[in-house]
């Protein structure tokens, strides 16, 4: 199981939600960490005590993802604490949920700084040392909003359109240096962020997923893991919805 031994993998938005699911996974299959945080130390210091249990390193760095000198000072941690990175997960994100006649520029603004720009910029940090190196993994976070649109949310799902296109560009440009790029989309998926939704909206994207049920970030953790590992070495540019079948 701990095929990850050996290795370092940068999660962002790392100690919340899907990315805390994420660093448990890895850590579980023996990887060293940097997880970064917006701002809720309180979460980072319960993912720090979760993650004590592996055995494993764990850095953490507070930032925003939006700011570009946040994504420097994180390889600068990584140098510093590992003095190399095997796997990037671009985790961090934001909602800002209007309709479409009622979103003012802000709202689309920010999201799409807080979920695409800041992935951007994490890549451009981290590409040249995977380059290097002759070999990473790079695993964007979009989602199936990207991908069928959603009412409501027309700044997250150009954000998340976005990071596919993002995706499938790194991939042909990274490819031939050892590193691969994927994505991972996924559905609905139990977390603090769809909880807070009504909950006829719940029950009403429930009934639309083929399984019947919403996802748990555990689930999307364990695709992200395969992505990292070396099961998936021979891909590269491809889109994993882990959606329970909403999209078909």
């Amino acid at each position: 199981m701990r095929a990850l031994t050996g290795k370092t993998a940068v999660v962002t938005g790392g100690t919340r939600g899907i990315g805390r699911a994420v660093a448990l996974e890895f850590a579980e299959r023996g990887a060293d960490l940097l997880l970064t945080y917006r701002g809720n130390a309180e979460a980072a210091a319960e993912c720090r005590g979760l993650l004590s249990a592996y055995g494993v390193r764990a850095e953490f760095l507070q930032g925003d993802a939006a700011d570009p000198a946040h994504s420097e000072a994180a390889l600068a941690r990584v140098k510093e604490c590992f003095g190399r990175v095997d796997i990037l997960v671009n985790n961090a994100g934001l909602t800002r949920d209007k309709l479409l006649l009622r979103m003012r520029a802000e709202d689309f603004d920010e999201i799409i700084r807080a979920d695409l720009s800041g992935a951007f910029y994490m890549m451009r940090a981290f590409a040249p040392l995977m380059t290097k190196q002759r070999a990473g993994r790079i695993v964007n976070i979009s989602s199936v909003v990207g991908l069928r649109g959603n009412p409501g949310q027309v700044n997250y799902a150009a954000a998340k359109a976005g990071l596919v296109g993002m995706t499938l560009s790194a991939a042909k440009e990274l490819g031939s240096r050892g590193v691969t790029v994927n994505a991972v989309a996924p559905g609905y998926i139990a977390t603090e962020m769809t909880e807070a939704l009504p909950e006829a909206q719940r029950a009403a994207m429930t009934e639309a997923i083929s399984l019947r049920r919403a996802g748990t970030p555990a689930d999307v953790a364990k695709a992200v893991a395969f992505f990292a590992s070396d099961d998936a070495a021979y891909i590269t540019g491809q889109v994993l919805c882990v959606d329970g079948g909403i999209v078909i």
